[in-house]
């Protein structure tokens, strides 16, 4: 089960609300939020810059390549992850851009690489990166409290995030497709909390707890929600991360998550344990083993 609930409601601390993203952090690590802030009208848009991006001709994607850079900045073929070694590389598109801090040469912080066409694309996406960035951690807010933390646990922590904003485009699954290939195969997200929107096209899938997979799906406007490694660590266990996939169907599917992650040098460890565990650290490492082009081996 897969509850819905109203951003709003987390924001005024109500208690049912906080509730039930209680229950949602320690059980099935997924959810869905309305009324957030960025309308179906606003989500549309960003939906369909992504989509004229990807509708470019392949040179001039090619001309953001991000297996040029030492970073995940840019634009990312097919075949350009592979997030489960067991499984094939992962058969979607993708486009990448972060947050940019001059004069760092961490690779978490590198300067984004922006196509020239659409016209307005980078407006559009460096417009929404912001505002998604002050949902995702509205919504931490919410989980700090809910878990017993104090509301601002996480505030400071945030202010340079490692926050990656994500344009997937899958294709229609090719007849080719075997047992080892997916849109993006069975994972747990790296890092502290997902924001993603979609176009409403049917293709996410959550392991239960119980076994078996549960589709979820969500219309513009409304995001799903769901935690990742670095988070299910940071809490000692009380939020879950849960695995997910894409296998991919008839039709093409959109999708946009913000990978909403702390500053490079904030102590993920368990709270309370007396360990430093760097939060870049962790995601470098976990970026290193799915890019294809940050492998050495």
């Amino acid at each position: 089960m897969i509850p819905t609930l109203d951003a709003a409601r987390i924001a005024a601390r109500d208690a049912d609300a906080l509730d039930v993203l209680r229950n949602v952090a320690e059980g099935v690590g997924f959810l869905k939020v309305g009324n957030a802030g960025l309308s179906p009208a606003r989500m549309r848009f960003v939906l369909a810059a992504y989509r004229a991006f990807f509708d470019r001709p392949e040179a001039e994607k090619r001309a953001v390549d991000m297996a040029r850079t030492g970073a995940n900045r840019g634009w990312g073929a097919s075949g350009s992850e592979q997030v489960d070694p067991q499984a094939n590389p992962d058969f979607k598109q993708v486009f990448d851009c972060g947050f940019e801090l001059a004069g760092s040469d961490l690779a978490v912080y590198a300067p984004n690489l922006w196509p020239e066409r659409p016209e307005g694309f980078r407006a559009v996406i460096e417009a929404y990166y912001r505002d998604a960035c002050a949902v995702a951690l509205g919504l931490l807010r919410g989980i700090a409290e809910a878990i017993g933390e104090d509301r601002g646990y996480f505030d400071d922590k945030f202010d340079r995030p490692m926050a990656l904003l994500r344009g997937n485009y899958y294709p229609p699954r090719p007849d080719w497709a075997g047992a080892k290939d997916f849109g993006i195969a069975t994972h747990t997200d790296y890092g502290c909390l997902t924001l993603l929107a979609t176009d409403g096209v049917p293709g996410l899938e959550v392991r239960l707890r119980g076994g078996g997979w549960a589709a979820v799906n969500a219309d513009s406007g409304t995001f799903v929600i769901n935690f990742g490694e670095m988070l299910e660590m940071w809490t000692d266990g009380r939020v879950k991360a849960t695995p997910h996939r894409v296998v991919g169907g008839n039709a093409e599917r959109l999708s946009v998550p913000l990978f909403f992650n702390p500053n490079y040098e904030t102590n993920v460890a368990p709270m309370g344990s007396g360990r430093t565990i760097t939060a870049g650290e962790h995601l470098s490492k976990r970026f290193a083993e799915t890019y294809t082009h940050l492998q050495t081996g």
